[in-house]
């Protein structure tokens, strides 16, 4: 081995392949690792073993494959030893309370990697000290795991899920004892502690001595009835969904979602939604699309759309393969049969104005008073929920982007005896129960369901609801996407540009013609809003974030992404209820986009790649 690796001169590679073989006990991974070593294939290796994965608040995610870069048995082992020992510093209770571990349906024949697989290794690392395990005995959606962490007062919880990723790729999601995803600075804490936990401890791979203990129990059939009982509290138009004839199409997308959703639907006592045959059962493969992401509009839905017009459906809900995100279209009848996907802030506008709209009618002796009410957003999320507070009365927050920091503050005000209705990410993310301290793509299309069936009732489409909300609270259009970059300097340098556009910490003034009024870094913390010119909302050195306010109204902001290869824009122009020249607004909007994306991406100059059609 060592007479492949001289060339590199690189004695760290060498000592990461040598202790990586030490230590791994899966066949396939091994014998990759030889074979490369056997070839002399050092790029190959580099790649591999070039920097362990970095487990930041959204965990990990990475391909599943052979050495520390990658997600394989080894890595899981490591991973759930140093979150183990964090939980031991943390818990003095931990034997007592106990860690939940749920997980979907992705595999990776080639490396023997599966989320099934990781899920039983991390319940043998915890089982071997001595910690309860509530180990699903099948797949299930993410929400289940912090609704269960919640249900039962665990101290923490595990998903084994890469989302909507590629298929090759898996990922290891965390959640504290409050329910919610980790911020800072457990992220520090575990990852300090991964690094000192390298060595598989004695028992760690023994899965089937932990399948045996009295430690594991299997919380499924408990957490899945509690679940479907707990989010009815959402159901206030009972009679009526089980007389409405709207006709739904449900899509999973190969993912765990099918046999919850349709759980959720029956206990709203809504009719069944038809199923996309094709698409309903679980499949790591994900045969019938290119990108497993209903976020991706049309092409992920082109399947659903042929069930719904074979049935005459006119709505069409859409899981992300975890279950946790949810994408609706809806059939327009002036325009010859053509589907409206919704985006996120459409749907955000949708489902915050029905669940306020349901806590009115439900108001009554014993509700919070509407002074106690609060509804959350991101900060790239479109602003109609501040302005349909501003009417109404509750109180409306922004948080970070991700649905970590929505959860904690939820959290925080629901202790401090305050409601909190409802929180949204523009990624299709949204919180409709509290109960569920993160996004929750099962009860959103139950409560999606009800509402489009009172709607139904009295002749009002999703579309119309949609421009009554904008008219009574004013337009709030967004146009958001993506550039795909892979070189990190690439990415650095374009940023940095900005931050020292005209002179040394100079932020730009203009973007083309629009005239620029306030800038907010949150990578830096500068914020030309406040008085000493800090930011409120807390910052991050280790990704980009800088939001641009513009003097006509639009906001725009440019961020890198946590776990994809990608430089995101989020702008939208909120105008004042009553201006609705409607084309007028989204050619302002369109030409500030194409000014930012000029003046700011430069695509060309960078070597961007474009969000794919």
């Amino acid at each position: 081995m060592e007479n492949s690796l001289e060339r590199t001169g690189d004695s760290n590679l060498d000592q990461a392949v040598q202790q990586w073989l030490q230590y791994d006990k899966n066949p396939l991974t091994a014998a990759a690792v030889q074979a490369m070593v056997k070839e002399g294939a050092v790029s190959e290796l580099q790649k591999c073993f070039g920097a362990r994965m970095e487990f930041g608040t959204a965990g990990l995610r990475a391909a599943m494959g052979p050495g520390v870069s990658c997600m394989n048995d080894l890595t899981i082992i490591q991973t759930t030893q140093g979150f183990c020992q964090y939980l031991e510093q943390c818990f003095k209770d931990l034997k007592q309370r106990g860690v939940v571990i749920g997980y979907d349906a992705r595999a990776h024949p080639p490396s023997g990697g599966s989320s099934k697989r990781f899920a039983s290794l991390a319940a043998s690392v915890l089982i071997s000290r001595g910690v309860p395990v509530y180990l699903f005995s099948d797949i299930t959606p993410t929400p289940y795991v912090p609704f269960t962490v919640s249900h039962l007062g665990l101290s923490a919880g595990i998903m084994v899920t890469a989302s909507h990723n590629p298929k090759q790729d898996n990922g290891y999601k965390v959640y504290w004892a409050n329910g919610a995803q980790i911020i800072p600075p457990h992220d520090k804490g575990i990852s300090a502690a991964i690094e000192e936990n390298l060595e598989p401890w004695p028992e760690s791979w023994d899965t089937d001595g932990a399948l045996q203990s009295s430690l594991l129990k299997d919380p499924y059939q408990d957490i899945h009835r509690k679940y479907h009982q707990t989010i009815q509290q959402h159901c206030f138009h009972r009679e009526l969904n089980k007389s409405s004839e709207v006709k739904i199409v449900h899509t999973s997308v190969h993912g765990v979602g099918h046999i919850f959703v349709q759980a959720a639907f029956k206990a709203f006592d809504l009719q069944p939604p038809y199923a996309v045959e094709e698409q309903k059962d679980p499949d790591p493969e994900f045969p019938t699309l290119i990108y497993p992401n209903p976020e991706e509009g049309e092409g992920v839905l082109t399947l659903s759309f042929e069930l719904a017009d074979k049935e005459g459906a006119t709505v069409i809900l859409a899981n992300d393969p975890d279950a946790d995100r949810l994408a609706i279209a809806e059939k327009q009848k002036r325009s010859f049969g053509q589907w409206k996907v919704f985006s996120g802030n459409e749907l955000g506008a949708l489902l915050g104005w029905w669940i306020f709209h349901c806590w009115k009618q439900q108001k009554g002796e014993g509700k919070a008073s509407i002074k106690d009410v609060y509804m959350l957003s991101s900060t790239v999320s479109s602003k109609i929920l501040r302005a349909i507070a501003v009417k109404e009365g509750f109180h409306f927050e922004e948080t970070l982007t991700g649905f970590k920091w929505m959860g904690n503050r939820a959290r925080e005000l629901m202790d401090q005896g305050k409601t909190v209705l409802f929180a949204f990410e523009e990624a299709i993310g949204y919180m409709c129960c509290p109960v569920v301290l993160d996004k929750d793509g099962v009860s959103a299309a139950a409560i999606a369901g009800e509402f489009t069936c009172y709607l139904a009732a009295k002749n009002v489409t999703l579309s119309q609801q949609l421009t009554s909300i904008y008219e009574e609270y004013g337009y709030h259009i967004t146009k958001n996407s993506y550039f795909i970059c892979h070189n990190q300097d690439t990415i650095k340098q374009l940023f940095e540009r900005l931050r020292n556009y005209s002179g040394e910490k100079c932020y730009p003034k203009e973007c083309g013609s629009f005239a620029i009024t306030a800038v907010r870094d949150l990578t830096t913390g500068y914020d030309s809003n406040q008085p000493d010119n800090k930011a409120v909302l807390p910052t991050s050195k280790s990704s980009h974030m800088i939001t641009f306010t513009f003097a006509n109204g639009g906001v725009s902001t440019m961020r890198t992404s946590g776990t994809e290869p990608k430089i995101k824009y989020y702008t939208e122009l909120c105008a004042a209820p009553g201006n609705s020249d409607l084309d007028q607004l989204k050619t302002e909007l369109d030409n500030l986009v194409d000014a930012i994306v000029s003046n700011f991406f430069q695509p060309e100059k960078n070597g961007l790649t474009p969000r794919p059609e």
